[in-house]
């Protein structure tokens, strides 16, 4: 609630339990909001700072929230004058950013970034500044973060953002991406599958292309490439589309398996067989041991009246399966 104006969850918490009250002092405040006597005296002092609550004269030691109407518009109006501001800064920097690409020379349209620590902080940077669409190429054993400290991903997906990945085969051995993949794929999130990739890759919109740089001799990012609006961006753009429009989508729609109620599972086992995996690693995928892979495989043989495997993949194209 009163995280649009700068504050935490632990202070909504406190303002909100003393709307609800007539009075409270901090023992009362801490045992209600489930917080250590020490935050709930700083969470007090934050909210009295800002008028949004009082302390009674006859009991100074207890507080009473102030009127919403009275003590938040005031904050909401500097915060609107503060981000009017912001907005206009905004384009007067713009401006002169463009004037500068505009002189720039070729060497200048690639900025150096040096250290692992930067590049997640460009990287960060770069995926809230998108607007549409973000576009990614992860490799096997290069990751800038974990999808988990990649919290800038979910706050895109979260405001609409499209991210498009093509992930090296190798990746679908990690242990749960089909599930991380499944969960984000309703978000806006769709995840193609190639054999091996040239680089680890991200692109905001078409704005910024972010290329790790590796140490010599290892697979550890030691720093990046920001590449800038230039033809240079254009052939990174191109790779990735061209990239894109090859690889096999990860989660194909289930078909006639599903429409006839039979058990998805086989359906993305046969995505993931076709994809390339092996046995164990589909397995590892689908949280299903090898042998029960093995004879899914073997049902699905059966049932469409094939003897091998390469058969069973043209088969479930055919019939629409996959």
């Amino acid at each position: 609630m009163l995280e649009a104006i700068g504050l935490s969850e632990d202070h909504s918490a406190v303002y909100r339990l003393l709307l609800a009250l007539p009075s409270a002092d901090l023992a009362e405040i801490a045992a209600d909001a489930s917080i250590p006597v020490r935050m709930a005296r700083q969470v007090v002092d934050d909210l009295e700072e800002l008028g949004l609550i009082a302390r009674l004269a006859s009991a100074p030691d207890r507080v009473v929230a102030s009127s919403p109407a009275v003590a938040m518009l005031p904050i909401l109006r500097e915060r609107e004058r503060q981000l009017a501001a912001g907005h206009e800064a905004l384009v007067h920097l713009s401006d002169l950013y463009r004037g500068g690409a505009a002189q720039r020379a070729a060497p200048d349209v690639v900025e150096v970034v040096f250290g692992p620590e930067a590049v997640v902080q460009r990287l960060g940077q770069l995926q809230a500044s998108a607007e549409h669409q973000v576009r990614v190429f992860v490799l096997e054993d290069v990751a800038i973060m974990s999808g988990e400290d990649n919290v800038e991903e979910d706050l895109a997906l979260a405001r609409g953002v499209r991210y498009r990945v093509v992930a090296e085969a190798g990746v679908l051995n990690r242990p749960g991406f089909v599930d991380t993949v499944r969960e984000l794929e309703p978000l806006g999130e769709e995840v193609r599958v190639l054999p091996s990739l040239p680089t680890r890759l991200f692109i905001a919109d078409s704005s910024f292309a972010l290329i790790p740089m590796y140490s010599r001799g290892e697979r550890r990012v030691a720093g990046g490439l920001l590449i800038h609006p230039s033809g240079l961006l254009d052939l990174v753009i191109a790779m990735f589309e061209e990239a894109w429009k090859s690889a096999p989508t990860l989660l194909a729609s289930r078909g006639v398996l599903q429409e006839r109620d039979e058990d998805p599972v086989d359906t993305d086992l046969l995505n993931l067989l076709l994809l390339g995996l092996t046995d164990a690693a589909a397995a590892t995928q689908l949280g299903i041991s090898v042998r029960t892979v093995q004879r899914r495989v073997a049902d699905l043989m059966e049932r469409a009246g094939v003897a091998t495997r390469i058969q069973l993949g043209a088969e479930a194209v055919r019939r629409g399966w996959v």
